[in-house]
């Protein structure tokens, strides 16, 4: 009794040391995004975004968990490395070399991890230089956002832009080792409800002032609780098909068929279609309000605006993205022969259908 009574302490404590690592690493992250890259105006800074609210930049924004509109050095978030990984996902399964290294066990994912890394780091310089180039030369209310313009701001801001992305893929590694979950989708979490204080205060202040009805800011809340149990429904949501395994003879004794199960998620695409739908729209968007007050740039301007959220065209395009890429994605993580290959090596079949071919059919 004494052992099982140690046994279950000690579980406890680690578990408590994992989840006290997790809210250090969001302060951590909280922290950063607070701290505005060198050699800019942080009122101007302010200013400038005030003038883009309810445009795409919020979304990429919320992704950042409200550090690009402070131009922190957090600015990018982890949503690099996301594109990354789904780049280097689709691509191993048209480049053979990255295919073969999906099978060569821990050593193969060790490399995937490395390019998905460099992948990072090309997309984050990208992108860091476009924020650069795009609000050097921007004037707000509260003066000039960049102090001392040049290639010397330029240099240093894609720097700090792309150590901080990476050192939050780090942070998202060390979560996934040493708290609980995987680390970039903590960081995701966390950045999204970073604004979800002030986005409930803000709406609660709307029903103070008359704006909204009590009875629709409850409504609201309602609806917000439902679909959250709806998406966690279809989360969990899977089809179980049964699995039996063969007899098989071990030494001198014959060993009986096992009964199983093949779990089928489901939402097996996951989040990833949104999230990558979200920024192959932010990227035109995002060039239409760094440079459609550029002269004769009017048509990337006019680009942002039709692909706002809340327009007709951004909401169609957004789904069909997202319909497209689940479809895309789930093809690329499931794959019906190889599993009906692996049945049949492991002895494994389901009752009624025959294994191979007929298996990957159903």
């Amino acid at each position: 009794m004494a052992i099982s009574s140690l046994a279950g302490l000690g579980k406890m404590t680690e578990l408590r040391n994992r989840i006290l690592f997790v809210l250090g690493a969001f302060v951590v992250f909280r922290i950063g995004t607070h701290i505005p890259v060198p050699g800019v105006d942080p009122a101007a800074v302010a200013a400038m975004f005030e003038q883009t609210r309810g445009s795409i930049v919020d979304i990429f924004n919320m992704f950042s968990g409200g550090a690009l509109s402070r131009l922190s050095i957090f600015a990018l978030g982890v949503m690099p490395y996301i594109s990354a990984s789904i780049i280097i996902q689709m691509m191993s399964s048209i480049i053979p070399k990255l295919e073969q290294l999906k099978k060569e066990g821990e050593s193969g994912r060790r490399k995937i991890t490395q390019y998905t890394r460099y992948g990072t780091v090309a997309l984050a310089t990208f992108q860091a230089l476009g924020i650069a180039i795009a609000i050097e030369g921007q004037q707000a209310a509260g003066g000039p956002v960049v102090l001392i313009p040049g290639i010397g701001f330029k240099i240093t801001t894609v720097a700090t832009l792309v150590t901080g992305t990476m050192f939050l893929v780090w942070l998202g590694e060390q979560i996934s080792e040493r708290g609980i979950g995987n680390g970039i989708s903590l960081i995701i979490f966390g950045s999204i409800v970073a604004g979800l204080p002030s986005a409930v205060a803000g709406t609660l202040e709307l029903a103070r002032t008359g704006t909204f009805s009590p009875i629709g800011v409850l409504a609201l809340f309602i609806g917000a609780i439902a679909i959250t149990a709806a998406v966690v429904f279809v989360e969990k949501g899977q089809r179980r098909i049964t699995v039996n395994y063969a007899k098989r003879q071990q030494g001198r004794r014959m060993l009986a068929g096992q009964t199983s199960h093949l779990p089928l998620k489901l939402n097996m695409a996951g989040v990833i279609p949104p999230i990558f739908a979200s920024s192959i729209i932010l990227f035109p968007a995002s060039l239409g309000s760094w440079f459609g007050q550029t002269e004769g740039m009017g048509w990337l301007r006019d680009i942002s605006t039709t692909l706002a959220p809340g327009q007709p065209i951004y909401a169609l395009v957004y789904a069909a993205m997202i319909v497209f890429f689940c479809f895309f994605y789930t093809a690329l993580v499931f794959n019906p022969n190889e599993i009906a290959d692996n049945l049949k090596k492991s002895g494994a079949f389901v009752p009624g259908i025959r294994p191979g071919v007929q298996t990957a059919l159903i």
